[in-house]
């Protein structure tokens, strides 16, 4: 009502000020405008109602004839407030920018009014609602709108269609839902279409083809099905096409092999399938392909040579076989090469050394494939690097000096190959270094002190190794260390005292070594995890509950029996000589008898491995079962099948199920933990499912599919086993073990809001990949959400339902009662069919459970607590905020953790329909996701 008040003043003033002849009605549109406006840094101050004219206004220009207002530029003045009616006034204005601001309220349709708009820049405001659909009734004259980066919902307007000039449209990052109007495709002059992050959906409409001029197309992050427009191809002027995180599926359409003129094409995150056509090879324009994330397969086409253009190239998450072809060494403008998770195999590629595209590539991810070799001598001429990944590949020999030259590289992954040698101490060359990872080889040798010289390292992983000798001091130095992980090695000596100063460690494991001596004292040593540090039986402290001995000074020893340098030995002191010969014969003997034994267990050994390799092996489990092994295939035998290689466990397959490394105990099995020949450990799921377990044709059928699931928030199925009485799933093991015993457990450190927030959003990308791929998890809870070591989330357990023969609502309810809490109402009623919302529904009470450190359910005395209820009243009473961890002590982002708890709530509705998709819950947490917070991974 003041801000009216003060419109109609200022109003008055203009008119009762306006005698002089000069006046035009564009200062009073204007300054009705600024009325409606907050200017907290008053850039719009030189706006006068005293001017005649506003021609010489902050963002204002003008005809130089008639000085009416022709365009009007505002954008990133921190202005906020409506875009009101003044501005109709303005009948000559051609170009209206007022972006980057904080306008709110919704889309003003009467801004059609002015007839001579030629553009329309309202991006990076906080406008909501939806976009009316008269808003472009009138838009003869509309060359350019966006509308990106708001709140917007509703449908995309169907009268866009008849903005028959317009030449540049953008509504992305938005919340529009609904399908694609048809009329958009006779937009003839349309050159950019961006309608990237927003929520539409259904197939695309046919008539692309119509779109001559077009040049730029994104579609990116939404829920698009159907396949790609058959006739893409006929826009034979794209420069730059992104389908990626749609739901597209089929291969390739033929007549992209038109596209002579695009330079960019992505359609990540997809379902596309079938081989890369040979025809890729003739889009001698494209600079950057990204095919990652889907179901492509066959080998990666020889074609791919001739793009000599080409500078970033991902083919990553998919089914590739075969090896690098050797034409890739014509691509000398690569930036970026990505083929990680795939099934290539092969040698290391010669050609990433030696060539012309050294100098400049700065991506080299050819991790998880079945790559073997050794790493290239020359290594170090990728100057230029600053990703350098070839972790969990078949990598064999020494890490080349030449390492060292790698001085731009910010991350070194070679871990999971079969690494032998030392650590050069050349390493200290790389000097811009933030993580370096080089754990589940075989190096040997001492920890080179040099590596103080990478004074940024962030993460240091050098576990399961044969690491020798003691930590260098020097690695105190290193005072942005966060994530240090030596367990596993054969390290000795006293850990040095200055370690403590390490302000920013949250993660130091030295767990099976032979360190001995008192563990550092303060900082993050204070509350270091007993797991961290076990397997030092000499270690003292009280975090080991082992007392460190006194020290005392070394006493002096006086002989009581010398007589001086002319007397003789006395009956005492040669007594003692007598002893001491008989202690040393006692001595030698033991020595010489554990020479013996050892011996004997070496060639015992020789014997039983001869003889293991000699005839199928029988297995004895803990539990007292037997399966068998044999690589004849022989149905009396059990058949152990690896989708990555082939398995060889270290003690034998006898080892697989060992009670001693047992995980865990849930609904469909128990898990066990146990290490390949190659160092890399693996988790083993015994299934209790047995006597509803499909036959072996089905469960093989299934399992294989589920083998094909790769996504970074998802655990990887590696393998199965099976007999009739007995199935085993191997699984990749998580390190950082489950989030329940991040949450509950007390000896673990509180979980900040930044590891929080990546955590919910790292498990709805996860859930999301898996209803795309048609996938059910059915089991969701705290401990099947495993936390790698880098933080980020591995959502396990999913899709063991369709091990099932009938998805039976008694035997899913028996498998998942330990999920009490999670489990969404339908579950209860046999009428109601199980969808993805009821995934969606756990996913709401893991949100919850992971903001407030509660369970889902928890006891008391007298009463029984359920999360969501609990928090639902909170929210009604105004008191949100005290659900939140009381661990935070408030240093937590409101403006991210109320909303990410009401998103919580809407995903645990009651009713099925009220639940959003997991693809919108990802596109809502991206928005709450405060831009100024940084997501580096330590992974």
């Amino acid at each position: 009502m003041v801000l009216k008040v003060t419109a109609f003043i200022v109003l008055v003033s203009v008119v009762v000020n306006s005698q002089q002849p000069a006046f035009n009605d564009d200062v009073l549109g204007l300054i009705f405008f600024k009325a409606g406006l907050s200017d907290p840094n008053a850039k719009l101050q030189s706006w006068s109602s005293d001017d005649n004219d506003p021609c010489n206004w902050l963002g204002v220009k003008c005809d130089p004839t008639t000085y009416r207002v022709t365009e009007l530029h505002l954008d990133g003045l921190a202005l906020s407030g409506h875009v009101g009616r003044g501005l109709l006034r303005l009948q000559f204005l051609q170009i209206l920018s007022l972006s980057k601001n904080n306008l709110t309220g919704t889309v003003n349709s009467e801004l059609s009014h002015i007839g001579s708009l030629r553009v329309i820049d309202l991006r990076e405001n906080c406008l909501s609602g939806s976009i009316p659909d008269e808003f472009f009734a009138q838009c003869g004259s509309l060359r350019s709108v966006s509308f990106a980066r708001n709140n917007l919902t509703g449908q995309l307007p169907g009268s866009l269609s008849s903005c028959s000039k317009l030449v540049e449209a953008n509504f992305s990052s938005n919340r529009i839902s609904g399908r694609l109007p048809s009329g958009i495709w006779y937009l003839r002059s349309l050159q950019s279409f961006d309608i990237s992050g927003n929520l539409l959906e259904g197939e695309m409409p046919d008539g692309m083809s119509n779109l001559y001029d077009l040049r730029l197309i994104d579609l990116r992050n939404n829920r698009f099905s159907g396949r790609i427009p058959g006739d893409i191809g006929n826009c034979s002027h794209l420069k730059s096409v992104d389908f990626s995180d749609n739901y597209f599926h089929g291969d390739l359409p033929d007549s992209m092999r038109r596209l002579g003129s695009c330079s960019s094409i992505g359609l990540r995150g997809n379902s596309l399938r079938g081989q890369v056509p040979d025809w890729i090879g003739e889009l001698r324009s494209l600079e950057s392909l990204d095919l990652s994330a889907n179901n492509l397969s066959g080998g990666i086409p020889f074609s791919l040579g001739n793009l000599q253009l080409l500078r970033e190239l991902n083919l990553s998450m998919n089914m590739f076989t075969g090896a690098l072809p050797q034409s890739m060494a014509n691509c000398y403008s690569l930036l970026a090469i990505d083929v990680s998770h795939n099934l290539l195999t092969g040698n290391v590629p010669s050609w990433i050394s030696g060539n012309k595209l050294m100098g400049s590539l700065q991506v080299l991810d050819l991790s998880s494939n079945a790559l073997y070799g050794e790493i290239p001598s020359d290594i170090g001429v990728l100057s230029s690097l600053v990703l350098f990944n070839m972790s969990r590949n078949r990598l064999f020999g020494s890490i080349p000096a030449s390492i060292g030259g790698l001085k731009t590289s910010k991350v070194i992954d070679l871990s999971s190959n079969l690494l032998n040698g030392s650590i050069p101490s050349e390493i200290g060359g790389a000097v811009s270094l933030k993580k370096l990872k080089l754990q589940r080889n075989f190096l040997s040798g001492k920890i080179p002190v040099q590596i103080v010289n990478c004074s940024s390292l962030i993460v240091l992983n050098l576990s399961r190794n044969n690491l020798s000798g003691s930590i260098p001091p020097a690695i105190s130095i290193l005072s942005n260390l966060e994530y240090v992980d030596l367990s596993l090695n054969d390290l000795t000596g006293s850990l040095p005292k200055e370690l403590a100063n390490l302000s920013q460690l949250v993660f130091f494991n030295i767990s099976h070594n032979h360190l001995c001596g008192e563990l550092p004292l303060g900082g993050f040593f204070n509350t270091i995890p007993t797991s961290s540090v076990s397997g030092n039986p000499s270690l003292c402290g009280s975090v080991v509950n082992r007392s460190c001995p006194a020290v005392h000074n070394k006493p002096i020893v006086l002989n009581p029996n010398s007589r001086g340098s002319t007397g003789g030995p006395s009956p005492n002191h040669q007594r003692k000589k007598i002893v001491f010969s008989i202690s040393a014969l006692i001595a030698i003997g033991a020595a010489a008898f554990i020479v013996i034994c050892v011996v004997a267990i070496t060639v015992l050994n020789i014997h039983v491995r001869s003889s293991m390799s000699r005839a199928p092996v029988a297995l004895t489990l803990s539990g007292g079962e037997d399966f068998s092994f044999s690589p004849n295939n022989d149905p009396n035998y059990g058949k152990l099948v690896m989708f990555s290689g082939d398995a060889d466990f270290v003690g034998g397959t006898q080892a697989l199920l060992n009670k001693d490394c047992e995980l865990g105990r849930g609904g469909f099995g128990t898990v066990y933990r146990t290490i390949l020949r190659d160092g890399l450990s693996v988790a083993i799921k015994k299934l209790t499912i047995s006597s509803l377990v499909k036959s072996r044709d089905e469960f093989e059928r299934e399992v294989k599919k589920l083998g094909k699931i790769r996504h970074h928030n998802l655990v990887a199925l590696e393998g199965y086993y099976w007999t009739p009485s007995l199935q085993l799933l191997i699984y990749e093991f998580v390190s950082s073990g489950s989030l329940y015993k991040h949450l509950h457990e007390p000896d673990r450190s509180c979980l900040s809001w930044k590891q929080r927030f990546v955590v919910i959003l790292g498990m709805a990308k996860g859930l999301a990949y898996l209803h795309r791929m048609n996938i059910i998890h059915y089991n969701l809870k705290s401990t099947n959400v495993l936390i790698d070591c880098s933080g980020e989330p591995k959502v396990g357990d999913f899709g063991l339902a369709r091990l099932l023969p009938t998805l039976d609502h008694c035997v899913l309810s028996s498998k998942i009662q330990s999920a009490l809490g999670y489990m969404a109402p339908e579950f209860a009623c046999k009428t109601v069919k199980i969808t993805t919302k009821s995934d969606v529904y756990g996913y709401g009470v893991l949100v919850l459970e992971v903001i407030t450190g509660k369970k889902p359910v928890e006891y008391m005395e007298d009463d029984v607590v359920v999360l969501c209820d609990m928090i639902r009243g909170a929210l009604e009473d105004r008191r949100v905020e005290e659900c939140i961890d009381g661990r935070l002590r408030s240093n937590f982002p409101a403006e991210e953790a109320i909303p990410v708890i009401k998103l919580g709530l809407i995903c645990a509705s009651q009713v099925p329909s009220n639940r959003p998709d997991m693809e919108e819950v990802v596109n809502i947490l991206e928005l709450i996701q405060c831009p100024s917070e940084g997501h580096e991974e330590l992974e």
